[in-house]
């Protein structure tokens, strides 16, 4: 896949359910799963495990691999079908039958598993000559209303589950946004080939929700964050569910992308300031998030254009700025908001997107500031 006349490594199946995929010129980050039970709930996680394989024997022209597998866990069973198709960006096409033995809490369907320490949005506490550290910097959703959501990760304080209901999803994923090596800077770990995972339903999953969980870590070998859809019902133990999806492992999350509606490039985090008459910046106590959008379509756009921010916030913040103005460097523009917490010890959750007149040009901007606590 590399390099004429070697045989490169295409994926690995890690145990219980896990399994990473890479494609070209990639080095394996996040994993996917077969199935995930009671994720987060206080009554803790069942791990169903894939414990027997069956690997179809390829013709000499296929270019894909199909391997089939049998889940099992005290309240599951599943039958998968992985077709593995390497290249460029390399696909999993994911049928599965899956019976409930026992009522679960919650059933994650799809779920991929990333590891985010710290980043733009929220910096190292302690001294790194790595501005980033993470195998995925954001939750990325694409809702069966057509609304694109962005959720930059946190590596919170304490538990942090976040839920976005959505019916019938287009497509859902971990993403690692940003590919250049300065943002890194890391020769053995090389953060910057880690692919992002996308999930792109096949039919209609009808009503439920995605849901994000960061758990805590102090270090990058936890894997800390774990992202997955969930129905709003289940079946009664015994009847069938079948879900089918394809499985992206790419670099290029511009081509997940409608080239209508610009994305969030950037998000980065500082002390919020004041421009004094004297040029002097000082200090007010707020804190500010530089948003940088842009896309295909938007980099056409004229650099005059009226283009106006949609904020909102929740309870524990007042919106102290919100001003928007074009970026000429990449062509898209860039949203600057500060505000002012009112409770340190509670999370504070904020929206954003451009507009212009009543055009949405953006996908939504969808932040959780952690408690400071």
């Amino acid at each position: 896949m590399n390099k004429k006349g070697k045989d490169d490594e295409i994926s690995s199946f890690l145990g219980a359910s896990y399994f990473r995929v890479i494609g070209e010129g990639q080095v394996y980050g996040l994993s996917a799963r077969g199935l995930a039970i009671d994720t987060a709930l206080p009554s803790g996680e069942e791990f169903p495990r894939f414990k027997e394989f069956w690997i179809q024997r390829p013709k000499p022209q296929d270019k894909q691999l199909v391997i089939y597998a049998l889940l099992d866990s005290p309240r599951a069973a599943g039958a998968y079908r992985f077709t593995i198709k390497p290249g460029k960006a390399s696909t999993v096409d994911v049928q599965s039958k899956i019976y409930l033995r026992d009522n679960v809490g919650k059933l994650g369907v799809a779920p991929l598993t990333s590891m985010f320490l710290f980043g733009a949005n929220q910096p190292s506490p302690v001294s790194n000559f790595r501005q980033e550290l993470h195998d995925s910097n954001g939750l990325s959703i694409h809702a069966g209303n057509g609304e694109w959501i962005w959720r930059p990760l946190n590596n919170p304080r304490h538990l942090a589950v976040s839920t976005f209901t959505v019916e019938n999803p287009k497509g859902f994923g971990l993403l690692q946004r940003g590919r250049d090596f300065s943002h890194y800077q890391d020769l053995d770990d090389r953060y910057d080939l880690r692919p992002s995972g996308w999930v792109e339903p096949q039919g209609d999953w009808g009503k439920g929700r995605v849901e994000l969980v960061e758990i805590p870590t102090a270090d990058e070998t936890n894997d800390n964050i774990v992202a997955f859809w969930t129905p709003e019902s289940l079946p009664e133990p015994g009847k069938e569910m079948n879900f089918q999806y394809r499985l992206h492992f790419t670099r290029d999350e511009n081509q997940l992308h409608q080239d209508d509606v610009a994305w969030v490039k950037d998000t980065l985090r500082s002390a919020g300031d004041v421009k004094q008459s004297n040029l002097v910046r000082q200090p007010d106590g707020s804190i500010a998030f530089t948003v940088d959008f842009t896309g295909k379509e938007m980099s056409t756009l004229p650099e005059d254009t009226q283009v106006a921010p949609q904020v909102s916030v929740g309870n524990n913040a007042d919106v102290v700025e919100q001003s928007v103005r074009y970026n000429p460097v990449t062509k898209g523009w860039r949203l600057v908001l500060r505000l002012r917490v009112k409770d340190n010890k509670q999370p504070t959750e904020m929206r954003a997107a451009l507009v212009s007149g009543d055009k949405t040009l953006t996908e939504t901007w969808s932040y959780q500031l952690p408690a400071n606590e």
